[in-house]
């Protein structure tokens, strides 16, 4: 079981995981502005961890490409 599914088609578009990296540095910038640093640093680390995912280790796949469970495509 994965913590972060990237190949799942809702993360294709690119808005969509900038989107969520963005939302998660905002709250980790709130938890510290907040005073909370403990919270600041885990959402600091979730907004590092899904950068990794979404930009340096993603691989965004041909929408032409058929689906691998597609019997039809030998």
């Amino acid at each position: 079981m994965k913590l972060l599914d990237r190949d799942h088609p809702f993360f294709a578009p690119l808005w969509r995981r900038i989107a969520i990296v963005a939302f998660t540095l905002g709250w980790a910038v709130l938890e510290f502005w907040a005073g909370s640093d403990i919270w600041g640093m885990i959402c600091f680390g979730i907004a590092f961890y899904c950068f990794y995912e979404f930009f340096v280790y993603f691989e965004p796949k041909d929408p032409n490409d058929p689906p691998p469970d597609d019997p039809d495509a030998s």
